[in-house]
């Protein structure tokens, strides 16, 4: 997988933090339904499976290399993301019918403190060592798959879903959707719809654009709730776990979505500091479908 990393100028930036509440009531009253309704992020480039890269990155200054990405070996060992003994055996993640739904699981978010902990871009290399984290705190996640990595790994797709996690959509290869005609963006969703129910048997309720860009092309084209995020750890940028696990407990709030990318090595060794710091203060991980009780509005940044 070819990753790239984007920059974007500390104004930009800027201009989306605040908080999610903020940020929705800016959403809703400024009416996104409107044509030339743009939404940007900070969310890093990423290049085709095969090889191509991203030459169309709204203001991008930089496109990095697939060095960027680290070897196997940055991984660290098992005990990074959680002994096997704390895993559990391979039943915890057993088969397609175990998955839970927002009822079984018994959480109400509106009596209990949540998050939804959110994974772009996979599947990877990665991610299987992220489960075994998720698996040793019961935590419940969403994955913004990519449709060509689900067709290249389709097994592990089954396995984050049979564990109980939710399967999202975040296009076939990746694409600026606000650069692309409504054919290609409609093109992205059902090719990669397709991919996804090829290997789980189900369509993606929510769908993610790449680098957090639609506008009302993309929302139209879409049919489902655009899933945003109210905390981005900015991991594609800071390959530090320490920090990155950091930007996410200090930033965290209830009902708080957190961005993260599970084809960073660095990302997955953060993930049991994250897990265990809000657990101590009583959190729940539950997917972004269990956060809203199964009713995501239009456009999702936090629930509250």
């Amino acid at each position: 997988m070819d990753i790239g990393a984007m920059s974007r100028g500390p104004g930009q930036a800027g201009a989306r933090r605040g908080t999610a509440r903020a940020i929705a009531a800016v959403v809703l009253t400024a009416g996104l339904a409107g044509a030339g309704t743009l939404v940007t992020t900070t969310e890093p480039a990423q290049a085709a499976t095969t090889g191509e890269t991203v030459s169309s990155v709204s203001t991008a200054s930089s496109v990095g290399t697939a060095s960027s990405v680290g070897t196997a070996s940055s991984v660290g060992t098992a005990s990074s993301v959680g002994t096997a003994s704390s895993v559990g055996t391979a039943l915890s993640v057993g088969t397609a019918s175990s998955v839970s739904t927002a009822s079984e699981t018994g959480v109400n978010c509106r009596r209990v403190k949540c998050v939804a902990l959110t994974f772009d871009d996979g599947p990877g290399r990665y991610t299987d060592a992220l489960l075994r984290s998720l698996a040793a705190y019961r935590a419940r996640a969403t994955f913004f798959v990519v449709g060509q990595n689900v067709a290249a790994h389709p097994g592990i797709v089954r396995r984050t879903y049979a564990a109980g996690h939710e399967i999202g959509s975040h296009t076939w290869s990746h694409p600026d959707l606000t650069k692309l005609s409504a054919a290609s963006v409609r093109a992205q969703f059902a090719r990669t719809d397709r991919a996804i129910k090829a290997a789980i048997g189900i369509r993606p309720k929510l769908v993610r654009p790449p680098y957090g860009a639609f506008n009302a092309t993309v929302r139209l084209q879409a049919r489902r709730p655009v899933v945003m995020w109210s905390v981005d750890t900015l991991d594609w940028r800071h390959r530090d776990s320490a920090k990155v696990a950091r930007k996410a407990v200090r930033s965290v709030r209830p009902g708080s979505v957190i961005l993260f990318h599970d084809i960073h090595p660095s990302t997955v060794r953060a993930i049991p500091q994250v897990l265990k710091s809000l657990s101590k203060r009583g959190y729940r991980f539950v997917t972004v479908s269990q956060l809203f009780g199964g009713r995501p509005p239009r456009v999702v940044y936090s629930r509250g």
